[in-house]
This record gives C-alpha cells, structure tokens and sequence, in this order.
C-alpha cells in the first residue's frame, strides 16, 4: 500500500476494507520513515502488531 493512502486511511473517521495477508484489520498508526504501520486485526483488537505497509491491501 502507498504510504500517502496508509495515512488516509489511518485519519479518516470512516473504517477502510483493509486486510493484512487476508486478515482484515484496522489501521492505528502509520510510520512515513519507516514504510510501516501499526495495526490490529478486527477480531483480535489486544493482538497489535507493525508491518511493512507492502503487506498491506485495501479492498
């Protein structure tokens, strides 16, 4: 996912069809130095993990 749309999707109010190898997720954070993000799957709030944003797809 493109860096710019990650932080889109990430301030907007409006919840995105996001999936993290298939997994749909919720986007808390973006980290524009690192090309990465900080997420949750939607099932698993507590279980938050940071990934490079090529693992994520918006659908």
């Amino acid at each position: 996912m493109d860096v710019l749309r990650a932080c889109d999707i990430a301030d907007s109010p409006v919840m995105a069809d996001v999936t993290c190898d298939g997994t749909p997720v919720y986007i808390q954070h973006v980290d524009e130095d690192n090309q990465t993000a900080r997420i949750y799957p939607l099932d698993y709030p507590d279980e938050e993990l940071t990934v490079s944003l090529g693992q994520l797809m918006e659908h």
